[in-house]
């Protein structure tokens, strides 16, 4: 793929991030008022977010599947082999606790697989890209490109994994979300592992913590919809990591009829008997 589609992609993340903290640092900003309401702080940054990413990615020749646009139907959809998957804010619940853990997530995604992934967490200015042929990278400090090319970026990012060795097995897990089966999962790495840590977090930060070597695993046992992943699975590949349909060796597939992911884990790619 070409370099400037993921440049493209950063350019669109980053000044969706500033579009979301200008509602999210608002003073006059009530989090009070029902999330869904049209006046409500959460649906202003969302249609804001999406607005400027649509803009950005509008110079690019492939049509756009995100959770705050219109969805067409898989008859028109089926023919895509070449979108982008965008989720403009996601982890809606953590914007209104004001916890700080949301991003904003954009994919591109080829005969679907993940294939470029832009993550980018507005109140930390940290930034995560990957690509599948270039690996995957984390960018601190970060509002805006400036004009750096790919490879000054690359030059100040730090690759990824950076982390790879813990004495404890880590699992992060979802901070809104923790189901029965996560629970149970749990109870049996306990059993095959001396120690674990469990850490929590929100959005697609799990995804990308798996990708930093900060946890070994992230297993997803509720419900989440192709745009709240395919970001984090391009980085999580590219970073040597892969995302597994649960109890399969097959990975999550993108542009799919039904929108939903199948209960799915993150960590390191299975190696390959022959």
């Amino acid at each position: 793929m070409e370099r400037r589609y993921i440049l493209n992609a950063i350019d669109a993340a980053l000044q969706a991030g500033e579009k979301i903290l200008s509602i999210y640092d608002d003073p006059a900003s009530d989090f009070q008022v029902e999330k869904k309401a049209d006046n409500s702080p959460l649906t202003i940054a969302d249609r804001k977010a999406h607005e400027t990413i649509c803009r950005f990615l509008a110079d690019t020749p492939f049509p756009l599947l995100s959770e705050e646009g219109k969805h067409l139907p898989f008859s028109e959809r089926r023919s895509w082999e070449t979108l982008w998957i965008v989720d403009p804010l996601d982890g809606t619940k953590e914007f209104i606790k004001r916890n700080g853990e949301f991003t904003v997530n954009i994919a591109l995604v080829h005969h679907s697989v993940p294939v470029m992934g832009v993550i980018y967490v507005p109140v930390k200015k940290e930034l995560y890209f990957g690509v599948h042929d270039s690996g995957a990278y984390k960018l601190s400090g970060i509002t805006a490109r400036d004009g750096m090319s790919w490879d000054e970026l690359l030059a100040k990012a730090v690759r990824l994994p950076e982390t790879s060795v813990h004495e404890r097995f880590v699992i992060v897990a979802s901070r809104s979300h923790l189901t029965p089966e996560t629970e149970d999962y749990i109870e049996k790495m306990k059993c095959s592992h001396a120690e674990v840590e469990l850490i929590s977090s929100g959005s697609s930060i799990k995804i990308c913590l798996v990708a930093e070597g900060k946890a070994d695993v992230y297993p997803r046992f509720a419900p989440t919809m192709e745009w709240d992943t395919a970001a984090g699975h391009a980085i999580a590949h590219a970073a040597g990591m892969e995302i597994y349909q649960a109890g399969k060796e097959e990975p999550l597939q993108y542009n799919k009829e039904d929108l939903l992911n199948p209960w799915f884990i993150v960590e390191p790619k299975h190696t390959e008997i022959k």
